[in-house]
C-alpha cells in the first residue's frame, strides 16, 4: 500500500503543478474560461461573471500549492482533502460540460493541450481515483523536509505563486502557446494545406413521407424525395483539420482588410477587445507611441469589436489618430492578454507583443 500511495502522491502532485502552472501562466485567459462556465448557457451563475479573474488566480495558485503541499508532505490530511473535494468539483463540471455539450474546451491545460469535454472527464475520474488512493493511505504520506524547512517551503511556494500570476497580469504571459506568438505568421496559421483532412459530416433530413416522419441522412446534398421537409440536424463524425487561426478578420464597412494589412512591411496593430473597458491609463498612452511609430514608417491600425460610436468617441477623448477595424471579441482575446494590447509585424510575422504597461519597449 505505501508503494501505492507514493506512486499516487508523484502523479497527483506532479500533474496539478503542471496543470496549475500552465493556467498560472495565464490567469486571464483562464478567467475567460471561468466566465463562459459561469455564463446562462452552462451554469447560470452570471452573478460570478464579474469575480472571475478573482477566482481564476485564486483556483490555479491553490492548484499549484497544493500539489508542493502533496510532494513535501505539508500537512497531508488537509492537502488530501483540498485535493479531493477540488477534484470532485471538477469532475462534476467536466461530466456536465461533456454530457451536455456546453464548453468545448475545460481549459484544463490552458491553450498548451487541448482536451475534448469527454476526455478531460476521463482525466478527472484517473484523478479522482488516484487522489482516493491518497485519502485511504495519508498515513503513508511522511513529509520529506523537518517542520522548518516544511514552513518555509509552503510559504515561499504560496508568495511565489501569487507574485508570479501578478507579473502576468500587469505584463504578458512568459510562456505564449497560442497561434499569435511571437515569431508566428498570422497568414500561416489560418491557411488549410490542400491535403488536411475534410469534415466528415451527417445531415440528418426529417422528411414526412406518406403520413410519418422519416429520417434520411446524406453527407450534405438535399435529399430527392416526395415529401414534406421537417427539419434538418448535423452530426460531425470527425471534424477534420481546422486551422490555428480561423476567426480573424480585419473588417471596415463590410470588407475585410486582412491580406492587405498583413502584406504590409511595417505594421503596428492596436488591439483592444472592448474600448469601453480597456484601460485609460493604457489608452493614454497610446498617442505618443503612435505618432512616433507613423514618422518612422510603420502603418498604424487599431482592432476591436466595439461599434463604430464607441471608437469614435475613444478617437476623440484619447487624441488617437488612427482607424479601427473590427475583429472577433473572443478573437482579439487570444491575439494578447492586455486591452490595450500593441503588437508589430513585418508581413504577417509578429515581431513583437506588448502589454501596454510596457510600451516603452516597444522598437521602432
Amino acid at each position: 500500500m505505501k508503494f501505492i500511495v507514493n506512486i499516487s502522491r508523484v502523479l497527483v502532485g506532479v500533474l496539478f503543478i503542471i496543470s496549475g502552472f500552465i493556467k498560472l501562466n495565464d490567469p486571464l485567459g483562464f478567467s475567460y474560461k471561468l466566465q463562459e462556465y459561469f455564463s446562462v448557457e452552462v451554469l447560470n451563475l452570471p452573478f460570478l461573471e464579474p469575480y472571475a479573474l478573482i477566482i481564476s488566480v485564486l483556483v490555479v495558485v491553490f492548484e499549484v500549492v497544493l500539489g508542493i503541499f502533496l510532494l513535501i508532505g505539508y500537512k497531508p490530511k488537509f492537502t488530501v482533502w483540498s485535493l479531493l473535494l477540488m477534484i470532485v468539483f471538477f469532475t462534476f463540471l467536466t461530466f456536465y460540460s461533456a454530457y451536455f455539450d456546453k464548453v468545448k474546451d475545460c481549459g484544463c491545460f490552458g491553450d498548451a493541450l487541448k482536451l475534448t469535454p469527454w476526455e478531460s472527464f476521463t482525466k478527472d475520474v484517473v484523478l479522482l481515483a488516484l487522489i482516493l488512493i491518497l485519502f485511504y493511505g495519508v498515513k503513508h504520506i511522511k513529509p520529506i523536509l523537518g517542520r522548518l524547512g516544511l514552513s518555509v517551503a509552503a510559504l515561499l511556494s504560496f508568495v511565489a505563486c501569487l507574485w508570479f500570476a501578478y507579473h502576468v497580469l500587469m505584463h504578458l504571459p512568459a510562456i505564449d502557446f497560442r497561434p499569435y506568438n511571437v515569431g508566428a505568421n498570422i497568414t500561416d496559421n489560418m491557411t488549410v494545406p490542400d491535403d488536411a483532412p475534410k469534415a466528415d459530416i451527417n445531415y440528418n433530413w426529417v422528411f414526412e413521407i406518406n403520413g410519418k416522419q422519416e429520417v434520411i441522412t446524406t453527407k450534405g446534398d438535399y435529399p430527392s424525395v416526395d415529401g414534406k421537409y421537417i427539419d434538418v440536424t448535423t452530426e460531425v463524425l470527425d471534424p477534420g483539420y481546422e486551422a490555428p487561426i480561423h476567426d480573424f478578420t480585419i473588417e471596415k464597412d463590410g470588407q475585410d482588410f486582412a491580406e492587405d494589412m498583413l502584406s504590409e512591411d511595417n505594421l503596428i496593430m492596436i488591439v483592444a477587445y472592448n474600448l469601453s473597458n480597456s484601460e485609460p491609463d493604457g489608452l493614454s498612452a497610446l498617442k505618443e507611441m503612435t505618432m512616433q511609430a507613423s514618422k518612422k514608417g510603420y502603418r498604424v491600425i487599431g482592432m476591436t469589436a466595439s461599434g463604430p460610436d464607441v471608437q469614435e468617441k475613444i478617437k476623440t477623448t484619447y487624441g488617437l489618430d488612427f482607424d479601427f477595424y473590427f475583429c472577433d471579441e473572443t478573437a482579439l482575446k487570444t491575439i494578447v492578454r492586455s486591452s490595450p494590447g500593441i503588437l508589430k509585424l513585418k508581413k504577417g510575422t509578429i515581431i513583437q507583443k506588448l502589454h501596454w504597461n510596457d510600451i516603452d519597449e516597444l522598437e521602432l
